[in-house]
Order: C-alpha cells, then structure tokens, then sequence
C-alpha cells in the first residue's frame, strides 16, 4: 500500500515553492521538501501564479492509501516580503482557529501545529539559501506564509475540530512528515488531544464514548457536563485511558455497543474490527459463567455477531451475560490504568444501539 504525506508536509512544499518562485523570478517544474525526519521527497505544484506581490502555489495533499478525509485537499501558500526580520507562518482561508485553550496553541491562533510550523519554516529557509545564497538573510528581512486549503471548513466538518474548538478550517498537522497507510495515527493523536483539552479545563468526569450513538446517550447520561468533556474515542481505548491517566483525570466512564464492551472485556485496547474478530466462543463462556441457560450459550457460540449475542439475551429475557461482561471490561480498564500507575474512578457504560443505557456498572 502507499505512504502518503501530511498537511503539513504539503504546506511546507507549497511554500518552498512560492519562495523559489519569490526570490528567483521563475517557477520550478517540482521541488525537493525536507521532512521532519530529515528525509527528502519530491513534489509538484498543482498551480502557481504572481497575484500583485505574493507568490502563490497549490499542491494537491496526497494521503497515499490512507482514508483520512484531507487525502486530495488543495493547500496553497502565499508568500510575500514583509518588514519584520523571519519567517512568519499564517492561517488563511479553510484553516482553522484555535478557540480554547489546552491545545498547544494560542487562542486565536491559526491551526497549525507546532512541528509542521518549523517545518514550513526550514523548507521556507532552503529555499531562501537556494537562490540568495545568503544564511543571514533572514536575520535582516522577512517573509510572511500565509498557508489555506479550498474547502477547508467542509472537510474540517467531518473531523473532531470543531469538537476541540477548532473553528472554520483544518488543522496543518503532521510529525513524521508521512502518512502511513491506515496507521491511523492523525485520528488517535486527535483522541489524545481532545482528551488533554477536557483535562485542562478541569472536567470532573471525562466520558470516553466509542462513536456517535454512544457519544448521543453519553450527553443524556451526563446532561451536566460540557460538550469538550465527551471525547468521542473510536477504536483508541487504551490510548484515551493512558492519556486519562497522565493527565490526572479524576472520573472516567466509558460508554460504548456491545462490540466494544466484548472486545474490551478480553483485554483488546485497540478495538478495530480488522484482524480484531468478536469471539463468540468467549462470548458463549460469559453466558455460562453468568448462569444463563444453556441454550443462550449455544445459541451465543453460533451467533453472527456480538449484537446478535445481545439480541438473543433480550430474547431470553436475562441481562445477567452483559452485566459479567461489562464488568469484565470494568475490570480490564482498571487492571489498565493501573499498570499504569493510576487510579480514576472508572465506569463502564453498556449502551443500546438506541442510545438505552441496558447495564451500568463502577468501582
């Protein structure tokens, strides 16, 4: 499968690109962008124009195999000269502003993060050498980058940024420099950080919820609590718990589908249903160990899937399998945060695909 390359990475290859364009007078045909490892790739613009005294360069942002939502998003940069000695890095259009704090970045600010801000600004620097030949050049002068993405509030819809007080845009985001394929790691470092926001702000309880419906009946559970204190989790449970843990949280309740609770009942951190099966088996030994009768059991090892395990509970009319089981995933959240060296007070939260809470179980 393809590796891809970030926002960040894009928007830093827009901008050596305006600059070349800036400094030297002409276009290149690609240009070579530094990563923050240290490793090279080599890109070409999708567009690039003089508008009055700015260089102005498109590149299509290439997530290679990856499915996140910004894979074919056009981020542009403008550069310009401006007074003040430097390279001064800017939001423009269809990049999001920073409305809370806790988040790294100043309230106010243009979302752009940390790591691809200096890497817009190294690649911004070797352009500079490249056709000035001057490494002092930017002490005495300076350029502004202002970086943008074309429909960058639609995409940013479809993100956790307006969750995390993110408003009006994306975020420029990006560690590596790369995207690997399906690593998923921009979607768990956005449940880390929607977790560090509810854990600045003080919440007494952050509610970990593993998708939309069960982030629905986490709001009507705990109608008293702010939004910023649900964080919607997905698949990243252990990475939501251990950040829980290194923050200090005081009270974390998970609300989560049958799914989930199965699979964190066995211990599973990670819950994608890829390589990660429901196994029916040990769903059939919970019902046995609940004293169902045998019957549900035998017809729980044959289910489909792990609601079909609920259904047929229901059918039976016993809820005593899904409370051992969520208090089996109870018990391996502790056992978690534990190793860990912490100890919030935990729930786990059984929720229908309704949103009906069916078991609810503490310690």
């Amino acid at each position: 499968m393809r590796t891809g390359y970030t926002t960040g990475t894009t928007a830093a290859a827009a901008a050596k690109l305006a600059t070349l364009a800036l400094l030297g007078g002409a276009w290149p045909a690609d240009v070579i962008v530094r990563l923050p490892t240290g490793e090279t790739t080599r890109m070409v613009p999708l567009a690039c124009w003089f508008a009055g005294d700015a260089a102005v360069c498109t590149l299509i942002k290439d997530g290679g195999d990856d499915p996140d939502v910004t894979h074919g998003a056009r981020i542009s940069a403008h550069v310009r000269r401006c007074a003040t000695p430097g390279v001064h890095i800017e939001g423009g259009s269809g990049v999001g502003r920073v409305t809370l704090p806790g988040l790294g970045l100043k309230v106010g600010s243009a979302a752009i993060n940390p790591v691809p801000r200096q890497q817009i600004r190294a690649n911004v620097a070797d352009a500079v050498l490249q056709i000035l030949h001057d490494p002092r050049y930017l002490d005495l002068h300076g350029l502004e980058v202002v970086i943008s993405v074309a429909d960058g509030a639609a995409l940013a819809e479809r993100t956790l940024n307006p969750r995390l007080g993110i408003i009006g845009g994306i975020s420029i985001l990006g560690t590596s420099g790369k995207v690997h394929p399906y690593s998923t790691a921009a979607w768990r470092a956005s449940v880390v950080q929607a977790v560090e926001l509810a854990a600045y702000h003080s919440v007494e309880k952050v509610v970990l919820a593993t998708g939309g419906r069960s982030a629905e009946a986490a709001k009507r559970l705990f109608p008293h609590l702010p939004d910023l204190a649900c964080v919607e989790i997905s698949i990243f449970t252990g990475a939501a718990l251990r950040t829980c843990v290194a923050q200090r949280v005081p009270e974390v309740a998970l609300v989560a589908m049958i799914s989930r609770v199965a699979k964190t009942a066995q211990g599973r951190m990670v819950t994608h249903v890829a390589g990660n099966p429901v196994d029916l088996a040990f769903l059939a030994q919970v019902c046995r160990e609940a004293g169902a009768p045998e019957g549900l059991a035998e017809a729980v090892a044959t289910a489909n899937t792990s609601r079909h395990m609920l259904e047929l509970c229901q059918e039976y009319g016993t809820l005593a399998p899904l409370e051992h089981l969520t208090r089996m995933a109870l018990a391996q959240c502790r056992r978690y945060v534990g190793r860990l060296g912490g100890h919030p007070r935990l729930e786990v939260i059984l929720v229908d695909f309704d949103g009906t809470a069916l078991v609810r179980v503490e310690g």
